[in-house]
């Protein structure tokens, strides 16, 4: 089973309540508005990282970021894209099993014809009442399941699962 860390929106700041949830992933994916090329460095020192350049990415650093990705892990397609309103989405015409994206700052997880879309919302600084959060994908083969933790960013670089939810 592998497990994908997803995070999005850290706006300059990777806490330490999200790198400790993200430590043992097999590979994290960030949907954009990094703000901070360092913030790539150090979750490249906790695995492999797939990054899409979000409407806040400027410089030359956020320039070789593309828009889109697309990777695969075992048989599930994964498109990865900062703001979901950007992608063209036609019933049964997303050529991916999982969508990632942020830019909302909203964390959700739907499935629509067969399509998994995770939000991971906001892990870096709080906007509004909306909740810090990451979420991770677990896939076997080709089945993916998804799940959003709530961070505990008051007391402890330990996440609290809070909030979870799972397809």
């Amino acid at each position: 089973m592998l497990r994908v860390g997803l995070i999005s929106d850290t706006h300059g700041l990777l806490r330490p309540e999200a790198k400790a949830f993200l430590k043992g992933c097999d590979h994290i994916i960030h949907a954009g508005d990094i703000m901070d090329e360092s913030i790539l460095e150090e979750l490249a020192q906790l695995a492999p990282v797939t990054a899409v350049r979000g409407n806040n990415d400027q410089g030359d650093w956020a320039d070789k970021l593309s828009e889109t990705e697309l990777i695969q892990f075992e048989q599930v397609h994964i498109c990865v894209i900062h703001d979901l309103a950007e992608m063209n989405i036609e019933s049964g015409s997303v050529a991916a099993r999982v969508v990632v994206s942020g830019h909302s700052h909203k964390p959700s997880i739907t499935e629509n014809d067969g399509v998994l879309y995770v939000n991971p919302g906001s892990a870096g600084p709080r906007r509004f009442k909306l909740p810090v959060a990451v979420a991770e994908l677990s896939i076997d083969g080709d089945s993916v399941s998804a799940r959003l933790v709530e961070l505990d960013v008051g007391a402890s670089a330990k996440p609290s699962n809070r909030k979870t939810s799972a397809t």
